[in-house]
């Protein structure tokens, strides 16, 4: 990992969404050095789901070397935006760095998705990030460390980034964006900068989301951290960029990657916006109007399923099934399948010791997944990751996406078998 120097000894850095993950993490590793922290988010009170609140990422920041300011900030709101600005000022004298951290997502279909998330994700993301940043720029002006680092991804405008969730693609550009026009427009006084991930981090956030068994998939949220506290080190001049953590952390000297993982030699899951995968690139292919394409490694070639493989492979899938699966999982999934042995099939895993079976499920599905017949073999027999399914448009899912990514630990279990 990267060490500290104490450069941000004395430095104050405001950071949006610091009462856990990325946010706290980065907070942490400055405090190291001796910053002041500004902690700006919504979290007052303990949540039952997502620990950690501006009170306990104080404490931490305090017990770390640092200094903090817990502020109640909910970034949709102007008004709370300048005031803890305010405060940060009249405690710490100034602002020298600012994190926009604070961000909302709904990995959801345009039809899928409610106006309400839409307007949330829009206003958190970039409304927020914009208008925390004009409220900081008055007085990173005058500081001369001035950074804003924003937590988005580089420009990627491969429509395979917007197919499936539109509305969080929209907001989480409009982060980015704003790297674009600010570096620019305040070239030699400031320096503006995105980082994004290029692997899944794990955070509660994540566990909420993916389930039991995620996090065997990411990298720690310390990845981030010294990824964020590279840049900090650097002058004003170095602006402009859309850094991914692992690259700058290559040319900070970093050569062991596995001190990030949460478990050492395991598969990581790819990061959205990036078309680097471990195991495959992702393709335009032109005749086909933009359409991507998943091109394999040729050490999986492609093989139509044997006859009878789907029912081959819910068998195997029902012979897994224990009340302590059901218990875990609690969700009926609705399987659409285009291609040989096809039809519509069912997982039913909240009924008691679960059940699967040809044709729809006698209660109403949580999720429908759609894709052929082909995919969903690969998929439960490990040559094909969901995650890669889904980003490339092979797998179309309607319904809780949560429990959609619940369902890949079960498929992992399946793997020695099939």
């Amino acid at each position: 990992m990267l060490p500290n120097t104490g450069k941000l000894a004395g430095c104050t850095i405001f950071v949006t969404g610091a009462s856990r993950g990325i946010g706290k993490a980065i907070a942490l590793k400055a405090a190291k050095d001796g910053a002041n922290i500004v902690i700006a988010a919504k979290t007052a009170q303990s949540h039952p789901k997502l620990p950690g609140t501006i009170f306990t990422a104080a404490e931490e920041i305090e017990a770390a070397g640092g200094k903090a300011l817990p502020c109640i900030v909910d970034v949709r709101d102007e008004q709370q935006i300048n005031s803890a600005v305010e405060k940060a000022v009249e405690k710490f004298g100034g602002i020298d760095i600012l994190v926009n951290n604070a961000s909302a997502i709904s990995l959801t279909n345009t039809m899928e998705t409610p106006t309400k998330k839409v307007d949330l994700m829009m206003s958190v993301n970039t409304r927020g990030t914009y208008l925390t940043s004009k409220a900081c720029v008055p007085f990173l002006k005058k500081s001369k460390v001035a950074h804003i680092l924003n937590l988005s991804p580089p420009l990627n405008l491969n429509p395979v980034w917007f197919k499936q969730h539109c509305a969080y693609t929209i907001a989480k550009y409009g982060m980015s964006m704003c790297v674009l026009g600010m570096a620019e427009e305040f070239k030699d006084e400031i320096a503006v900068n995105a980082l994004w991930p290029k692997t899944a981090i794990h955070t509660a956030a994540m566990d909420m989301l993916g389930g039991s068994g995620i996090e065997s998939q990411c990298r720690k949220v310390e990845i981030m951290a010294d990824a964020a506290y590279s840049i900090f080190k650097k002058p004003k001049t170095f602006t402009g960029n859309f850094i991914i953590d692992e690259n700058i952390l290559k040319e900070e000297g970093i050569k062991n990657f596995d001190v990030y993982a949460i478990k050492p030699g395991q598969p990581l899951m790819p990061d959205f916006f990036l078309d680097e995968f471990p195991e495959a690139v992702t393709k335009i292919r032109e005749s086909q109007g933009a359409v991507p394409e998943l091109k394999e490694e040729k050490l999986h070639p492609q093989a139509k399923p044997h006859s009878g493989a789907v029912e081959e492979t819910f068998r195997i899938v029902k012979d897994a099934l224990s009340d302590d699966v059901v218990k875990a999982t609690q969700a009926i999934y609705q399987f659409e399948l285009s291609g040989e042995d096809g039809g519509t099939w069912f997982l039913d895993l909240k009924s008691k010791g679960g059940n699967v079976g040809h044709g729809e499920p006698s209660n109403r599905a949580d999720v429908v997944m759609s894709m052929s017949t082909d995919d969903f073999v690969k998929m439960f027999s490990g040559k094909l990751k969901p995650t890669m399914a889904f980003m490339s448009g092979k797998l179309k899912i309607k319904g809780n996406m949560a429990l959609a990514i619940k369902l890949e630990k079960l498929m992992n279990q399946m793997h020695s078998r099939l």
